[in-house]
């Protein structure tokens, strides 16, 4: 794996075109304005270099010299403590633990409903897991009420990790309702931010054409 990863100069990622775990990865590093080598996969059809550095063969998949990591919210972290400027978690310990609390419910009531309705299947299981997810969103409004972004007034880890799934509710089939407007106005708000325009791919620009 070592040897592999150190014939890479420059900082590499592993990413899907339309997978929100590589989108939000690119929105850190778009971020951060991190120079870095894209490569672009389509699941069906790995490159062998993923092969020889992931056991998982998962995206994304970052490589930085010698260093390989394939947990999204690993490379995220890790990206935020490489490059800390802008920095995209809090510095108190309990504030910071209180966002990683975050990260872990949007992956566990979010994420993982988005990788259902992803994979397909009946469609009274697809549209029970759509309502599953409309209605968790729905349910954190009061949350996009206090701050401009989620939990903060500062752009954060947590907002990188949200804004691709809200970004993608057209194809998930989700509309949120009109006691969500301060949700509405959080995703114009996050959508409009050059980092984020800079952060999508075609196929994802297509999402809400």
């Amino acid at each position: 794996m070592a040897v592999i990863a150190n014939r890479r100069s420059v900082m590499t990622l592993f990413s899907g075109a339309t997978d929100p775990w590589s989108h939000r990865t690119r929105l850190v590093l778009s971020e951060k304005g991190i120079n870095i080598d894209f490569i672009d996969v389509d699941k069906g059809d790995l490159p062998e270099d993923l092969f020889d550095l992931n056991p998982y063969n998962s995206i994304p998949t970052l490589v930085d010299r010698e260093l390989v990591l394939y947990d999204s919210r690993v490379i995220i972290e890790y990206l935020d403590e490489r490059f800390p400027h802008p920095p995209l978690m809090p510095v108190d310990p309990v504030t910071r633990a209180q966002f990683r609390l975050a990260l872990y419910r949007i992956e566990r009531d979010w994420y993982s409903v988005v990788e259902d309705i992803l994979k397909g299947g009946d469609r009274k299981s697809m549209v029970r897991a759509c309502k599953v997810l409309q209605d968790s969103i729905v349910s954190s409004v009061e949350i996009f009420t206090s701050k401009r972004f989620f939990l903060s007034d500062e752009f954060s880890l947590v907002d990188c990790t949200i804004a691709p799934i809200l970004w993608r509710l057209p194809i998930l089939n989700v509309k949120l309702p009109t006691q969500a407007g301060k949700i509405l106005e959080y995703m114009d708000n996050v959508f409009a931010r050059q980092s984020f325009r800079d952060s999508l791919t075609e196929l994802e620009e297509e999402m809400r054409q």
